[in-house]
């Protein structure tokens, strides 16, 4: 799916062994599939996620594989306690090579009838998350690109930043209009700074799942209906993505894959190559599709 000249050298299979790597929404679904496949290559893993027991599995489980990490509860929304978090990970270890920001949540229903503080949740989580982690990891990248004496025969590797979108980021749906929002807009700002770090070596990835078989459905925030409705409206959900049969380790594969060869933007199973497709060829196509309503 890449044009030419969308992608420079990546970080050799090698580099991984000995690296350090920050998921985010590492306690379940694909934080916790990529924290897994990360340890299964050396890498030491840090595993960061609102509900630290969830964070503290993972990490037991990175453990179990031969992996050094760690387990941190932080709210990605909250950009005090983020500050803290990144300064935290470079003083008690060093700055990541690799950063994954995954955590997220869905809100589906209209948009008219979604309020303030599901609005400021999910772009707290989807968007002001991405923005934090890429912010002050990226930053303390760049610093440390900086600070090392350049080597002609062997390019200083700046690291790689991956930030989990969604097919979602692609098109456009009448019942999903605050998660497309946050989810193109994860998408755009990862081209943005794909451009400004190029120059340092630093790698960014938009990853952008189709429908997969994780917790996100049985975890929505659903808007429009009573509470009863909200409940049936979640099981539906979930029991469709179990069925989906995708599992997060395949999008964890995917995500490795794209920091070996620093991949721009990767859609990921067949869906997400669908819409990624009809937003480059059909765009028209894609709005029509969204005027089909959920079932409720």
């Amino acid at each position: 799916m890449n044009t030419p000249g969308d992608q420079e050298a990546g970080m050799p299979l090698a580099h991984f062994d000995g690296a350090l790597a920050v998921v985010t929404g590492a306690g379940s679904g694909f934080g916790r599939a990529t924290t897994l496949a990360l340890a299964e290559r050396g890498t030491t893993v840090i595993a960061a996620d609102i509900d630290l027991p969830s964070a503290e599995r993972t990490i037991a489980m990175a453990k179990s594989l031969g992996a050094d990490g760690a387990a941190y509860q932080v709210d990605v929304a909250d950009a005090a306690a983020m500050e803290e978090f990144a300064a935290e990970i470079k003083d008690a270890r060093r700055v990541p090579d690799i950063v994954v920001n995954n955590a997220g949540i869905a809100v589906s229903g209209p948009f008219l009838e979604t309020g303030l503080d599901d609005l400021r949740r999910i772009v707290g989580v989807n968007l002001w998350g991405v923005v934090h982690g890429s912010r002050l990891f990226g930053r303390q990248m760049a610093d440390r690109v900086r600070a090392l004496p350049v080597k002609p025969d062997r390019p200083n590797l700046g690291g790689h930043i991956v930030n989990i979108a969604s097919a979602a980021a692609f098109a456009p749906h009448r019942d999903l209009g605050a998660y497309c929002m946050t989810k193109a807009a994860v998408l755009q700002l990862s081209n943005s700074l794909r451009a400004e770090l190029a120059g340092l070596r630093i790698g960014v990835t938009a990853v952008c799942p189709g429908f997969a078989s994780t917790g996100i459905g049985r975890n929505a925030t659903i808007v429009g209906v009573d509470e009863a409705g909200a409940q049936r409206m979640r099981e539906r959900m979930d029991r469709g993505l179990q069925r989906r049969g995708y599992p997060p380790e395949k999008v964890a594969e995917r995500i490795v894959d794209a920091i070996i060869k620093n991949r721009p933007v990767v859609p990921v199973n067949f869906e997400g190559h669908l819409l990624y497709a009809l937003s480059r060829l059909s765009p028209r196509a894609l709005r029509a599709l969204a005027r089909i309503p959920t079932p409720r």
